[in-house]
């Protein structure tokens, strides 16, 4: 459960209180696992969809090229920006690019809530997510969000709540409905503000090294990474956690050992 390569903290047993008074989550690949998703799918569905509408469609391999070349795109200029990709957009291109006429047949928002079905219905949470949320609820820590996407954040929310997630946390903060993406600080530092509390009292938890781990340090959180896989560090990022799983979330205390 526990690396202790790094050598920066150490673990105690669950008698001992959690140094925290709030916890915030990633979400892909730290509470959920995404499998494999499939774009073309998703997108052949979304084309039946339509078609049983009434809508004229181009052919659907050309629209899925289009669409997926620019998404992609999106996404490589959102890592450098930080301004995050939104899929949304990406869609509404596509209706403007052939063009799609959708007037009274559907909506850009039924559109995305069945592209997004077919997305998520793969999706399943990791087994010790729900052990280490309640053992959290219990102790009384709060809990939250800060999650990168490119869906719409009622599509998030939908998701939440049909994986049953929902009832653990205050709030979720996801990139689509702010200016900037993880690591830039605002989004912690807005998340910070929700809970009102000193950033030294919240623990962040991610699988992801730069976004997760150096982006919550910026701001004055700890951080906990999260390595399912095993994976070495070779960025020299040094989080103040390191966990297998979540199993021993609740196990940590915040006592820091000697870093040099």
């Amino acid at each position: 459960m526990v690396d202790y390569k790094n050598n920066t903290f150490i673990f105690i047993t669950d008698a001992m209180p959690f140094p925290y008074k709030a916890v915030l989550f990633d979400w892909a690949y730290t509470l959920v696992d995404l499998v494999d998703e499939d774009g073309f799918s998703a997108f052949q569905k979304l084309f039946r969809f339509l078609e049983g509408k009434g809508v004229s469609l181009p052919d659907l391999n050309a629209a899925f090229e289009f669409t997926d070349s620019l998404f992609k795109e999106f996404i490589r200029s959102s890592r450098v920006t930080h301004q995050e990709a939104h899929f949304e957009t990406v869609l509404k291109t596509l209706l403007l690019r052939y063009p799609i006429d959708i007037n009274g047949k559907t909506s850009l928002e039924e559109m995305l809530r069945v592209y997004y079905a077919a997305i998520h219905s793969c999706r399943r949470i990791y087994p010790d997510v729900l052990p280490a949320l309640k053992q959290l609820l219990d102790r009384g820590v709060r809990m939250g969000i800060i999650s990168n996407t490119t869906n719409p954040g009622f599509i998030k929310h939908n998701e939440r709540l049909a994986i049953g997630l929902d009832p653990f946390f205050e709030f979720s903060i996801y990139s689509t409905e702010v200016p900037f993406r993880k690591p830039h600080p605002s989004i912690f530092r807005l998340a910070q503000s929700r809970l009102g509390l000193a950033p030294e009292d919240i623990l962040f938890v991610g699988d992801h090294l730069q976004n997760d781990v150096e982006g919550a340090q910026a701001v004055g959180m700890r951080a906990a990474w999260l390595n399912r896989d095993g994976e070495e560090n070779p960025d020299g990022v040094r989080p103040e956690y390191v966990l297998s799983d979540l199993t021993g979330l609740t196990e940590i205390q915040s006592r820091v050992l000697d870093r040099a």
